[in-house]
């Protein structure tokens, strides 16, 4: 028999007993107590329905040994989708997988009675399926692990917006409190959210607090002279505070040069020296 011969038999098999495999395929997958918050039930069944039926239809082109064929697309693309939505709802790569190994058990049921006479064309036929099978489901592996990569990356993105906040002070004046280690990434939106206030408000004055920085070395250092520039560029001065006496040390022996820079203790300080520079002051009532 050859592999078109076992193509369209497989692929027939499966149209005629689609609701026979699809009900022992539904119990597979309850027994392997799939969790309801993630996937409900009738959700699953949705999927073996649709499953089926591309499936069926792949096999009848022939292409039995290369899932990328075009004849492959839509088993593809509905894996692609089931795959994604998995990720994204909290599920894991094996549950997500044994969606399609779980077929397995129920296909080879529906072979042995289709091959009760034909031993060879029974093993044929079984490893056909497995190796399809197997590949389906290391498939759908890999887009889950995309997307999941995808949901960290967005969701590291959304951190990092979190973690660096502009928040005006003053009428023409900013402060970025930094809490963290900085690099590169960071720094990079640390530097569009300044620049980005820097036109909403019209601020002259950036401070940036450094009191929640664990360590500057000459990469930090460097990081938050790029900052500063870009700021003045857009018209906006900027002062650092913040500087403990360990790090300010350690500026020193890195020789970073901060002379341009206006450098203050406390964030307090550098409010006051901001207002300073803006013609405004802070008075007591006593």
């Amino acid at each position: 028999m050859t592999t078109q011969d076992y193509s369209a038999r497989i692929s027939q098999l499966i149209q005629d007993n689609e609701a026979a495999i699809g009900a022992e395929w539904m119990a597979q997958l309850e027994a392997l107590t799939v969790r309801t918050n993630v996937v409900s039930k009738d959700q699953l069944l949705r999927h073996c329905q649709q499953f089926l039926t591309v499936f069926a239809g792949a096999t009848r082109s022939g292409e039995l040994q290369n899932v990328e064929h075009r004849s492959w697309d839509e088993v593809r693309d509905l894996l692609d989708d089931i795959s994604t939505t998995r990720a994204k709802s909290g599920s894991t790569p094996s549950e997500t997988a044994t969606f399609i190994f779980s077929l397995k058990q129920p296909l080879f049921a529906q072979l042995r009675s289709a091959f009760a006479d034909d031993a060879e064309g029974l093993a044929d036929a079984s490893w056909i399926v497995s190796t399809l099978l197997d590949k389906l489901g290391l498939y759908t592996i890999e887009v889950f692990q995309r997307a999941r990569d995808q949901v960290i990356v967005r969701q590291q993105q959304e951190l990092l917006e979190l973690s660096t906040p502009v928040v005006k002070l003053w009428d023409g004046i900013l402060a970025l409190p930094l809490i963290g280690t900085l690099d590169s990434a960071r720094t990079q939106v640390v530097m569009e959210n300044v620049l980005q206030k820097i036109v909403d408000t019209g601020a002259s004055i950036a401070i940036i607090d450094i009191t929640g920085v664990p360590t500057v070395d000459t990469l930090v250092a460097q990081h938050l002279m790029k900052t500063i520039a870009a700021a003045r560029l857009m018209g906006a001065d900027c002062i650092i505070s913040g500087i403990r006496p360990q790090i300010a040390q350690t500026i020193v022996h890195l020789g970073v040069n901060l002379e341009d820079v206006t450098t203050k203790a406390t964030l307090a300080d550098a409010f006051v020296l901001a207002l300073a520079r803006t013609g405004a002051s802070v008075i007591s009532k006593d």
